[in-house]
């Protein structure tokens, strides 16, 4: 299947929240796969694992146990993967989980993880119809948020702190820059015709950085800072006072 690149520029003073391909449980797993090594490869390129990572090293060790991480819709694992390689590489106990509610994706993560030789749990859960499992360091979570309304997000940022002592979000930023990056990227970095036709329509429906602050303070997330960050996102981070 072939999707056509996209060459004009969308209305982006408001959020257009659509149908993702990758959203569709019925799509096929080859290209759900293709997708997900797009992601992959946009994630590495982006350092998304990288500020992840500097958010665990901030935490402060509980004794007695690992400390205790959660990437919530995880996708294809390899922000989970990455954070269990480096806390061995820095000789950090760490217990790393990713959650997810696609079964492809959580075998793609798996197998990920297995091949990497890491010690990371994956397990199934739909965060919008079940309770997120609490005891957690750091709830974090990449590339979510825009897939959400407005309502969904609150809930799912209130469900996060409420599962761990510290929340850390990143998402993109709807811009005209970030579209017109995510429309050349991907067409440059991969052949997946869904990450192709998926990425320009992730940011127009992503949230700005001044929504995502709204958003925190609404989920009751007080003293949550959003920053930009490169390439055209943002990152939410918060801690339980």
């Amino acid at each position: 299947m072939n999707v056509a690149c996209p060459t004009l520029v969308p209305d982006l003073a408001r959020r257009s929240l659509g149908p993702e391909l990758m959203d569709d449980a019925a799509l096929d797993a080859g290209r759900h796969t293709r997708a997900l090594d797009a992601l992959r490869t946009v994630n590495l390129m982006s350092g998304t694992a990288g500020r992840v990572w500097r958010e665990v090293l901030r935490l402060r060790p509980s004794v007695g146990r690992p400390l205790r991480v959660l990437d919530v819709a995880c996708g294809g694992g390899d922000v989970v993967v990455a954070l269990a390689r480096r806390a061995t590489r820095a000789g950090m106990p760490l217990e790393v989980h990713g959650c997810d509610r696609s079964e492809t994706a959580l075998a793609y993560a798996r197998e990920r993880a297995e091949r990497r030789g890491v010690e990371a749990r994956f397990f199934e859960l739909d965060v919008l119809e079940a309770a997120t499992p609490s005891g957690y360091d750091l709830a974090c979570s990449s590339l979510f948020l825009h897939h959400l309304t407005e309502p969904q997000a609150i809930a799912l940022l209130a469900a996060m702190a409420g599962a761990a002592d510290r929340v850390f979000v990143q998402d993109l930023r709807r811009t005209r820059l970030g579209w017109a990056l995510a429309v050349g990227a991907l067409h440059a970095l991969t052949r997946s015709d869904v990450a192709r036709a998926d990425g320009p329509r992730s940011v127009v429906a992503a949230f700005t950085t001044e929504e995502a602050a709204a958003l925190a303070r609404e989920a009751g997330l007080a003293g949550a800072h959003v920053r930009r960050c490169w390439p055209q996102r943002w990152a939410l981070s918060w801690r339980r006072a």
